[in-house]
C-alpha cells in the first residue's frame, strides 16, 4: 500500500500524470488517483515527494516507485520555482493545471471545429457580446485632434473634470439627476474595473457580497479574492427576472455588505421598475447594505425611456450606479466609464483606484466627453438593435421559441428547447448551443445558472438591413431543418 503523510496534497501532482495512471491500469489494477492513498504492488520503500512522506510495501515491483519518483521529480523540474508561491485566490500550487474549460473557451473551440469542419458552411454567430460597429465618426474625429495635443500626455488620475461636467450635462439631460461633477462623479477605464474595485472598498474577511445570476462575476470574484463570501441571488422567469429580496435569510443579511444589481439586465434582457428601485433602496437601508447598480445597458432600454437609478429618491444615500460609454455609444475598446452617486463611496472608489491605475489617457476622455455631448449617439445605438432584436424575436418565434422582445439591452434571452424533432435529447442550455455550434454552425451563448437558457445577440455583423433580413432567413431555415421541441 503507498499512503502519503502530511498535510498538502497538493504535492501529489503524480496522481495526475497521465502516463503513470495507464501503465498502473495495465498493470491489472483499478487507477485510483487519490491524493491519500493509492494501492499498488511494490517491495518496501519509501520517497519522498514534495515534502510528503511516501512509502510502498507489499509484495511487487519495485520499478513501479521508481516510476513514480522518476514522473515527481520531471514534473517538479517542469515548473518555475515560484509555482508554489501563487496565491490561494487563483489556485495556489495548481494554478495553470486545471482541466477545466470554462464555457466561452467552449464555444471558441466549437467554432473554430465548426469552421475547420464545413468551410462551406457559414458561421451564424449570435454569440458576440460587443457592438459591431465603430464609435461616431464625430467622436473619431475629436480623438484624432486631441490624440497630437501635448497638454494630454499625461497621468489623468482620477480623470479630468471636462469628462465629469460631460458626466453631469447627461445626467441631468437624459434623467433629471443633478451631481456635483468634483464630488459625485469619478471616471473609470470601463465598467469592468469599477465593479473590480467595489469590493476593496467595502469587503472585509467574511463579508458577503449579493450578486444576482445569471451575470456579470467580476465584483464577486473580487469579493473572494477578500476573503468575503458571495451569495447568488437567482433571476426566474417567476419572479419576472427580479431578485427575491425577501427570501435571503437572517444571517446572510446581518453579513452582507453589499448588494450587485444590474438593469437593463444582462443577460435576461429586464427593465428595472421604479417600484423595485424603491424596495432595493428601502431593502438596503433597513439591512445597512451597499447598493451598487451597474449600468452598461441602460440607453439600450427600448420598452420605456431610459431610467437611472439615481431617479428614485433615497438611491443616492444607498449607493452608486456604475456607467459605460461601451454599449450606448459603440465605444466598446475605448474603455471608458463612470461611477456616481454617494459623494462617501464615489471618494472611497476614488482612493482605490488611485493605488490601481493613473487614468485613462486624456484625449479618450475628452472624446468621450464629445460623445456624451451627443444626445444623438445613442438613440441611433438604440433604434439600431431594437429593429435587429425585433425582427430576431420574429424569426425565432416562427422557429417555434417561445421569446419576446427584451425591454432592453443588446440580448435576446429565451428558455431552451428540451428536444429536436429527431428525438435527441438536451439536458442543459450548453449541451444544445454545442449540438447548434458542431452541427449547424450557430453560436449562441448558454445559461444554467437560473433554468436552462440560451443568449442570443443582436451584435452579429451586418453591413445593411438587407444583409440583416438574409441572416434571420438562413437562421430560419436552419432552425426549421432542427425542429426544437419544447415540451
Amino acid at each position: 500500500m503507498i499512503r502519503g503523510d502530511g498535510e498538502s496534497a497538493d504535492t501529489l501532482n503524480l496522481f495526475a500524470n497521465e502516463t503513470i495512471l495507464q501503465e498502473y491500469h495495465q498493470m491489472g489494477r483499478p487507477a485510483k488517483p487519490s491524493p491519500r492513498r493509492w494501492p499498488l504492488p511494490s517491495p518496501k520503500s519509501s520517497i519522498i515527494l514534495g515534502g510528503l512522506f511516501v512509502r510502498a510495501d507489499g509484495p511487487g515491483e519495485r520499478s513501479f516507485l521508481a516510476q513514480i519518483s522518476l514522473a515527481c521529480f520531471v514534473s517538479a523540474m517542469s515548473d518555475p520555482y515560484f509555482q508554489q508561491l501563487f496565491a490561494q485566490r487563483i489556485g495556489g500550487a495548481n494554478y495553470g493545471k486545471g482541466t477545466e474549460i470554462y464555457k466561452f473557451e467552449k464555444i471558441k473551440r466549437a467554432k473554430r471545429k465548426a469552421l475547420a469542419e464545413h468551410p462551406e458552411r457559414k458561421l451564424v454567430d449570435f454569440g458576440i457580446g460587443e457592438n459591431d460597429a465603430m464609435a461616431d465618426e464625430s467622436v473619431r474625429r475629436v480623438m484624432a485632434e486631441e490624440i497630437n495635443k501635448p497638454d494630454n500626455r499625461g497621468y489623468a488620475d482620477n480623470g479630468i473634470l471636462a469628462f465629469k461636467e460631460a458626466v453631469a450635462k447627461f445626467m441631468m439631460r437624459e434623467f433629471h439627476v443633478e451631481l456635483d461633477p468634483v464630488t459625485e462623479i469619478n471616471h473609470c477605464i470601463g465598467s469592468k474595473p469599477m465593479l473590480a474595485m467595489l469590493p476593496a472598498a467595502l469587503i472585509d474577511p467574511g463579508d458577503v457580497t449579493l450578486m444576482t445570476v445569471p451575470g456579470y462575476p467580476v465584483a464577486g470574484t473580487h469579493t473572494k479574492y477578500y476573503g468575503g463570501e458571495v451569495y447568488r441571488l437567482p433571476l426566474l422567469a417567476e419572479n419576472d427576472f427580479f431578485p427575491d429580496l425577501d427570501a435571503i435569510p437572517e444571517d446572510i443579511r446581518r453579513r452582507a455588505k453589499l448588494l450587485v444589481i444590474n438593469y437593463p439586465n444582462s443577460p435576461t434582457g429586464k427593465v428595472a421598475t421604479r417600484a423595485f428601485y424603491e424596495k432595493v433602496i428601502d431593502f438596503a437601508m433597513t439591512n445597512q447594505i451597499v447598493v451598487a447598480q451597474d449600468a452598461a445597458h441602460i440607453m439600450l432600454t427600448y420598452e420605456t425611456k431610459p431610467f437611472s437609478f439615481l431617479e428614485v429618491p433615497g438611491a443616492r444615500d444607498v449607493g452608486v450606479e456604475i456607467h459605460s460609454l461601451s454599449k450606448g455609444w459603440n465605444m466598446i475598446g475605448w474603455r471608458m466609464g463612470w461611477v456616481c452617486g454617494h459623494e462617501r463611496l464615489v471618494r472611497a472608489l476614488a482612493d482605490v483606484k488611485d493605488n490601481c491605475d493613473s487614468g485613462q489617457f486624456i484625449a479618450t476622455q475628452k472624446a468621450a466627453a464629445a460623445a456624451l455631448n451627443d444626445a444623438e449617439i445613442p438613440r441611433q445605438t438604440r433604434a439600431k438593435y431594437r429593429r435587429r432584436l425585433e425582427k430576431l424575436v420574429a424569426t425565432l418565434r416562427r422557429c417555434g421559441f417561445d421569446c419576446r422582445m427584451p425591454g432592453g439591452s443588446y440580448f435576446l434571452y429565451t428558455p431552451t428547447p428540451k428536444a429536436i424533432a429527431d428525438g435527441t435529447q438536451f439536458p442543459t442550455a450548453e449541451a444544445f448551443s454545442q449540438y447548434l455550434i458542431c452541427e449547424h454552425s450557430i453560436c449562441t451563448v448558454p445559461w444554467d445558472d437560473a433554468g436552462s437558457y440560451l443568449r442570443f445577440s443582436a451584435t452579429y455583423e451586418a453591413a445593411d438591413e438587407a444583409a440583416e433580413d438574409a441572416l434571420m432567413d438562413e437562421t430560419e431555415r436552419r432552425m426549421k431543418q432542427i425542429g426544437p421541441v419544447f415540451s
